[in-house]
């Protein structure tokens, strides 16, 4: 399973889990995206995930959050609406998008989800200003419905240099100005810091300035979207740390992919990098 085919498709109550999830984890509330163990059944990803001490699964369908509710664990970020080529920067997309959206939030409101996702768009020769507007009227109309809900629409921010070839919301500045012109305390930003790293790096110090439009956070080593380890260009505990300092209260999220033959084990080495 890949990132871009995450959303094509569609018994144990465990006190003793739910102590052990308790017990550690630092300042940050540690999620774990669920298509980067695509060949571990979930059921076994939510086991780790409470023995490691994570507190949710990222990037999860309404189908996954039974499974994942048992286990005393949040679906930490869903489906909203659009797709990363097809989505907010272009106004013939919006009833559509405004449609998918307030269905999906309302189930996520139902079953007390805090987070959906959706993305710019691709550039397909229009000028970040004109997609930039496209996207605070498309967002404009759906933020009051989600304020009401009590759930967040993160609009991510991704690479186009490498994963993504021609995403427009490819900059901190340009997603932090949707934002702002939108207005809402429900439209904010999913930083995800491998794509920020790739695209202009001065992570800390971003993410420092523009805290209160950031909604949700992504993991992933640079070069190679691989693990935070002592192979990577960032100080992932100086990231985390920063986060934590500025009382953030959102999930922070791995979304690296394992190179390593014992995933979970460089799943738990991240978690404790990351436990400040």
């Amino acid at each position: 399973m890949t990132r871009r085919n995450l959303f094509a498709g569609a018994g144990v109550a465990a006190l003793s889990m739910q102590s052990s999830q308790a017990a550690g984890g630092g300042r940050l509330k540690q999620s774990v995206s669920k298509w980067c163990y695509g060949k571990m059944p979930l059921e076994d990803l939510c086991k780790e995930a409470v023995r490691i001490g994570l507190k949710g699964i990222d990037l999860v369908n309404d189908t996954d959050w039974p499974i994942i509710q048992k286990y005393g664990l949040t679906p930490a970020m869903t489906p909203g609406a659009g797709s990363i080529p097809v989505a907010y920067n272009r106004k013939e997309n919006h009833d559509k998008l405004d449609a998918e959206m307030r269905k999906n939030i309302d189930k996520a409101a139902a079953a007390k989800i805090p987070n959906v996702i959706t993305f710019s768009g691709n550039r397909k020769g229009m000028s970040d200003a004109e997609g930039l507007e496209n996207c605070v009227i498309g967002l404009k109309r759906v933020a009051k419905y989600a304020e009401d809900k009590g759930v967040t629409i993160n609009l991510e921010l991704l690479n186009s240099k490498v994963d993504h070839k021609d995403y427009m919301a490819d900059h901190t500045t340009w997603g932090v100005e949707v934002c702002k012109q939108v207005g809402s305390p429900r439209v904010k930003l999913l930083y995800d810091i491998y794509h920020m790293q790739i695209m202009e790096g001065d992570i800390i110090r971003t993410i420092q300035q523009n805290i209160q439009y950031l909604g949700h956070f992504h993991t992933g080593g640079v070069p190679g979207r691989h693990e935070i380890d002592g192979t990577q260009e960032l100080n992932w505990r100086a990231v985390a740390t920063a986060i934590a300092d500025l009382k953030y209260e959102g999930f922070f999220a791995h979304e690296f992919v394992p190179a390593s033959k014992t995933p979970i084990k460089s799943l738990e080495e991240a978690f404790k990098i990351c436990e400040v």
